[in-house]
């Protein structure tokens, strides 16, 4: 495949960036780059426009770097959540991967980041939280705290009954105390009776003494 070579006046992610030297195919440069004004032909006309090219190449990634610094800051102090299927036993169906984090980033913050972005040594595959690396640019990293929770409610364990639970209790009658007035008729232990006259009844008259 014929090859020719030409200077990139934007930038193309995976081949280069403006003012960038490359060799290319032939049909993709005269059927693509070249019309959406990517590129132009390596010429001495299109060299002196080099110097001009790295400027503006500088001038867009000092404004990318800043801007990248500034996500860092905001995206440090979010919490990113994901809800995901769990099983009784509380383990998660699948894993969590960079683009599902990538997705709710998009629609709980509105941020727009590329999976590849997202740096997961490996998928997640327990609920909790942990901390995500975010290779926001070659000179910016951050960490983004992600809260994954399950959709699905664990069971909650019964209580025990107790054995005595079901059996019905019945109310103890109080007994009744005594009667002030019948506790004072019987009077003390021993059965004594109580001194002095009955109530309710006259003294009896003396009996009167025989004359001599």
């Amino acid at each position: 495949m014929a090859k020719t070579e030409v200077i990139l006046t934007h930038q193309i992610v995976g081949l280069g960036a403006e003012s960038d030297q490359v060799k290319v195919a032939a049909g993709y440069a005269r059927n693509y780059l070249f019309p959406q004004g990517l590129a132009v032909p390596l010429s001495a006309a299109n060299k002196r426009r080099i110097e001009a090219l790295r400027a503006r190449r500088a001038e867009r990634e000092a404004h990318e770097l800043n801007t990248m610094n500034e996500l860092a800051k905001s995206v440090s102090k979010l919490l990113c959540l994901l809800t995901v299927k769990t099983g009784e036993d509380g383990k998660m169906f699948g894993t969590v991967t960079s683009g599902m984090i990538a997705d709710q980033l998009k629609t709980q913050f509105d941020i727009l980041l590329d999976k590849k972005q997202i740096h997961l040594e490996t998928p997640i595959r327990a609920l909790g939280d942990h901390e995500v690396e975010l290779r926001l640019h070659a000179d910016v990293t951050t960490k983004l705290k992600v809260r994954v929770e399950s959709s699905t409610p664990l069971p909650v364990p019964e209580a025990p009954v107790p054995a005595e639970a079901g059996k019905e209790e019945h109310p103890r009658t109080e007994k009744r105390g005594r009667r002030p007035e019948v506790a004072h008729a019987k009077g003390e232990a021993g059965g004594k009776k109580p001194h002095g006259p009955r109530p309710g009844r006259p003294d009896k008259a003396p009996k009167a003494e025989k004359a001599e």
